[in-house]
């Protein structure tokens, strides 16, 4: 047994417990099932175009349980993958939303992205991609969407509403389902300081229960067949690969992505002391492949880009050091698909609190950025504003690259802008100038 488990999930008996890796995998999977509800209410926003909402879940689901098996064989490491937060909001409210594309245009970006990203990991380019980006940068990125992911989360459970005077207001605390978002992020924030296992699955299913007698929460079952993804099976766009909207999206999700996995692989790999001393991670480029090929087998599943999730820690913190970890997190999202019914009946009042939630866990890199120094400060600054003001990702991060590159350039410390962010800046300002 032990040497199957050597040759399938690099498991040492020397080293590793099997107890304990499977705990590590069922902590983590608790941790990141909330996106089984928060995706299939992000993705609401599209029924109306002709993307159903089960459908999603289902594909969450799939996406989830693909891509961490891709992690747990090939990589072999402790990680869980789902389609992330702050892409799949790019993906509703910036690609679809914002732009006016459909979900096929955006699940064609996706699929582009996935397959560009195998490329650049085969050749190792993608790590010096990620060098050319300043690292406040990449921090102010993860902070905006951070912001951006809390707005939406407010938007959804009415606690903010628009406003024709001011843009957005506070929403009637009166509502019911403002009351229930309100008791449901004091109740979710609570299991979370407590580092209670779950607290965010938790919260979320406590304060579904407690909006049935409130009249938000209606179930319709809680076990079922999982709904069909044929709707969303390969539904691509291709008649626009070559266009400027295409490489400007693609682009933003390579983006987006690529600095959501190296900075989670960085992170947890530091936390299970997976570095060597000048902080390499093991088998780095065997990790981004998995999330590379979990990107691309989304895309056709349906799902937004799937990711490596920074939850993974959970499982880290719990002793997870291998592939049987990943294993049990994929094992968990393969139970999870039959229960469908119960997910999808969670309200927006019950998913918004969490999603401001992972705001705060996402901009918590705010306290590293170089705020002395305003060369790196006011595009740091542009950068994190720009994505809750404007709604919009992208334009967060094409105003920060841009701004980054002519306030440096300007100020005579061109040396800092590297030829990959001068081409990038050049690019997008001709985006700006004729799109």
């Amino acid at each position: 047994m032990s040497s199957f488990l050597t040759k399938a999930f690099g498991f040492d008996p020397q080293q590793h417990n099997v107890r304990t890796e499977i705990i590590a995998g069922i902590t983590t999977f608790l941790t990141m099932a909330y996106i089984l509800a928060v995706n299939p209410g992000i993705f609401s926003a599209l029924a109306g175009q002709g993307m159903p909402t089960d459908s999603v879940f289902t594909a969450t689901a799939l996406a989830a349980l693909i891509g961490t098996l891709v992690m747990a064989f090939y990589a072999k490491k402790p990680f869980g993958l789902a389609p992330g937060m702050g892409l799949n909001a790019f993906f509703v409210f910036t690609v679809c939303l914002g732009m006016g594309y459909s979900w096929q245009f955006a699940l064609t970006a996706i699929l582009i992205e996935g397959l560009i990203f195998i490329i650049l990991t085969l050749t190792k380019v993608r790590e010096m991609i990620v060098d050319a980006i300043p690292a406040n940068l990449k921090k102010a990125i993860g902070v905006g969407i951070g912001l951006y992911i809390a707005f939406i989360g407010l938007k959804s459970c009415g606690l903010i509403v628009n406003s024709d005077a001011t843009s957005v207001t506070l929403g009637n605390l009166k509502d019911k389902a403002s009351i229930l978002a309100i008791i449901g992020f004091f109740l979710t924030g609570a299991l979370v300081i407590l580092n209670v296992k779950g607290g965010m699955l938790i919260g979320i299913l406590a304060t579904t229960i407690l909006g049935i007698p409130m009249g938000v929460t209606n179930f319709t079952g809680v076990v079922s067949t999982p709904p069909s993804i044929a709707p969303i099976f390969c539904q691509f766009e291709l008649g626009q690969i070559l266009s400027w909207d295409m490489l400007a999206v693609v682009i933003t999700f390579l983006f987006i992505d690529m600095f959501d996995t190296i900075g989670t692989v960085v992170g947890v790999s530091v936390k299970a002391g997976m570095v060597d001393e000048k902080g390499h991670v093991d088998q780095v480029n065997k990790i981004l492949m998995a999330d590379a090929v979990a990107t691309t087998a989304g895309a056709c599943l349906g799902a937004s880009t799937t990711t490596t999730y920074i939850e993974s820690a959970s499982g880290v913190t719990e002793g997870g050091r291998t592939g049987l970890t990943a294993f049990v997190i994929a094992m968990g999202f393969l139970v999870a698909l039959f229960f469908s019914p119960l997910f999808l009946a969670i309200p927006g009042a019950a998913t918004g609190p969490v999603l401001v939630i992972v705001g705060v866990m996402m901009a918590s890199s705010v306290t590293s950025i170089e705020f002395g120094e305003m060369s790196e400060a006011i595009p740091s600054f542009i950068t994190m504003l720009l994505m809750p003001l404007a709604y919009s990702i992208s334009d967060g991060i094409m105003l920060g690259i841009i701004s980054y590159a002519v306030l440096n350039a300007c100020t005579g410390k061109y040396k800092k802008v590297n030829p990959t962010m001068a081409v990038l800046a050049v690019l997008f300002i001709l985006r700006y100038i004729f799109m």
